[in-house]
């Protein structure tokens, strides 16, 4: 089947960004994970679902920019994207992720502290009214 030049710099482009993408997949699965390894088999099959659902994801994303061509210049293309990004972009979005995490965490703590302060106040009460009852009764005592 014979392309024309700008479906063939289409597929090409679309396939750098492929590996972007995968590039970006791989930085986020290793900021979720951690860099610890805790169980071999554990972490064997975490890599092997995150392939599989990585490539399930880029598969999907070729099938709808480029019908899913894929030839060998498509593979060699999705690797220099992936190298590109590791090279250029993989250090600042790894920064981002952790502050993108650093502020969810801390937005998730002032929301759960606000909607449990009611609750946490009502406890308080009770807790001094015990302690009340307590020190009345020791001093009772002596």
């Amino acid at each position: 089947m014979l392309s024309t030049v700008a479906s063939q710099t289409n597929l090409l482009i679309f396939s750098l960004l492929a590996g972007v993408l995968t590039g970006m997949l791989f930085d986020l699965y290793r900021v979720i994970r951690g860099f610890e390894n805790p169980n071999k088999i554990i972490t064997f099959i975490e890599d092997t679902l995150f392939w599989v659902l990585t490539s399930i994801i880029v598969f999907i994303f070729l099938l709808k920019t480029n019908y899913a061509y894929m030839r060998e210049y498509v593979y060699i293309t999705i690797a220099l994207g992936i190298l590109i990004y590791i090279s250029v972009l993989s250090k600042a979005f790894i920064k981002i992720e952790y502050k993108v995490i650093g502020i969810s965490i801390k937005f998730i703590r002032i929301v759960f502290n606000y909607l449990f302060y009611p609750v946490n106040l009502l406890f308080y009460s009770f807790k001094r009214k015990n302690k009340q009852k307590t020190l009345k009764k020791k001093l009772e005592e002596n």
